[in-house]
């Protein structure tokens, strides 16, 4: 039988990669968001175009992290949302299934 530490370290495990997807996926995403804006910026911004690579870079990644963030954050809530509702349903069964042996099971099964 696995103990209570073995759950809840398999549980940090596979909260862990829920958030280390959702930081990858942000990435990507708010990685093209951003370079859409940088290509924007650069086909109309002579201010922009005026700025170093270095900088431009900078930006880049400014908003790769940011995205990488909310992502990974937003996947974390989700699945302690969902860890929650689990283990709220082990719970309603183990009630009811003491209930079902100290009462007995429904007739009309």
């Amino acid at each position: 039988m696995p103990s209570a530490n073995d759950i809840k370290h398999e549980e940090a495990v596979d909260a862990s990669w829920a958030a280390t997807r959702g930081a990858i996926s942000g990435a990507l995403k708010w990685g093209v968001g951003t370079a859409i804006l940088g290509g924007m910026g650069y086909a109309f911004s002579p201010l922009y175009r005026g700025l170093t690579i270095q900088f431009k870079v900078y930006i880049q990644m400014s908003g790769m992290v940011l995205g990488s963030m909310l992502e990974a954050d937003h996947r974390l809530r989700e699945y302690e949302s969902q860890m929650r509702l689990r283990r709220r349903l082990m719970r309603d069964q183990a009630m009811w299934a003491s209930f079902e042996e100290k009462y007995g099971k429904d007739e009309d099964e």
